[in-house]
């Protein structure tokens, strides 16, 4: 009899341990999960690449089980470091950082909540570490913007054959620019041009900067720049009034004023940081183990500056006509 009554009270724990696993099976699924999102600035990029991100979890998780905390910066690298601090006193259980000193406020800030950039260029730069591998071993991973340097270079030798002289502007404060920046001479030079840096502050003195880029040299080059794409009207005036080429890194300046770009989907870069976001909220990932991500890049032209300017686009060497 004791045998039978062991026996039934032990089949009974079993039954709850059971129901206890499955009841917490299904609220694993049916978690909602809250969001902080902090973007340095709004412009076309980056807020194209917050709207993938957003698509891209909602489609994975369910409308119903997301909710973001979207917060903008206003191109302010201290207001991005008060809020990830709100982010991390309520808690959220992740931080999407869209630009360099938004992924840098976060990860210096929160240690424990996984932390996903976008718009990054170079996430050695951004995190400070030498030698990066492309897994930071912390609570950071991410996608990055950068297209490939080298072709950048190359398609301004390729669009402009007689170029002697190549002005760069950035902006000094931005340390993913001076990487681009540094990549980008080195390779012009070894093709016998001459590289003068122009580089501005803050969007007060752009104008100036780029008109004496347009004024010394014989063609502009301008890297993935938050406050180049900002400022892109104004750069855009002076390479038409002084009938300059200008290449840029990423797609919408090039748009605004340039002949060419190698650019990626800023969309398509946030759906894919979307995509990472909800293997790690679904347990599916380790965020400290988990690669950057790149985004193919292709190589367009703006054909109104490039008619505007002369340029012929070469037969079979890949551009596509800006939309």
């Amino acid at each position: 009899m004791k045998k039978l009554v062991a026996l039934v009270l032990t089949l009974v724990m079993l039954a709850t341990a059971c129901l206890s696993f499955t009841s917490c099976t299904d609220d694993a699924s049916n978690k909602k999960f809250t969001v902080g999102i902090c973007q340095l600035v709004q412009h076309p990029a980056l807020d194209q690449a917050t709207q993938g991100f957003m698509d891209a979890l909602v489609a994975e998780l369910g409308a119903e089980n997301v909710e973001f905390d979207l917060q903008n910066a206003s191109g302010d690298a201290n207001t991005c470091i008060t809020i990830v601090n709100k982010f991390k006193s309520a808690g959220v259980d992740l931080v999407m950082a869209n630009a360099t000193p938004a992924l840098n406020a976060a990860f210096k800030t929160i240690e424990n909540i996984p932390i996903l950039g976008t718009s990054i260029t170079e996430y050695g730069v951004a995190l400070g570490m030498d030698n990066f591998n492309g897994v930071s071993g912390m609570n950071v991973s991410g996608t990055s913007d950068l297209a490939p340097l080298d072709e950048q270079a190359q398609m301004i030798l390729e669009l402009c054959p007689n170029v002697k002289s190549v002005g760069i502007l950035y902006c000094a404060s931005e340390k993913n620019s001076e990487y681009q920046v540094k990549v980008v001479r080195e390779i012009l030079e070894q093709n016998n041009v001459t590289v003068e840096e122009f580089k501005f502050t803050d969007s007060t003195n752009v104008k100036a900067f780029a008109e004496a880029a347009a004024s010394q040299c014989d063609a502009i080059y301008v890297p993935t720049d938050n406050v180049v794409a900002l400022c892109a009207e104004i750069i855009g005036e002076v390479v038409r009034e002084q009938n300059k080429p200008l290449f840029a890194g990423e797609e919408n300046v090039a748009k605004s004023c340039g002949v060419a770009s190698l650019t990626i989907s800023y969309y398509d870069l946030g759906v894919t940081t979307g995509k990472m976001a909800a293997k790690i909220l679904r347990g599916e990932a380790d965020v400290s183990k988990m690669p950057i991500e790149y985004a193919p890049a292709t190589k367009k032209y703006n054909k109104e500056m490039c008619t505007r300017l002369g340029i012929a686009i070469p037969e079979n060497a890949g551009y596509q006509e800006m939309e």
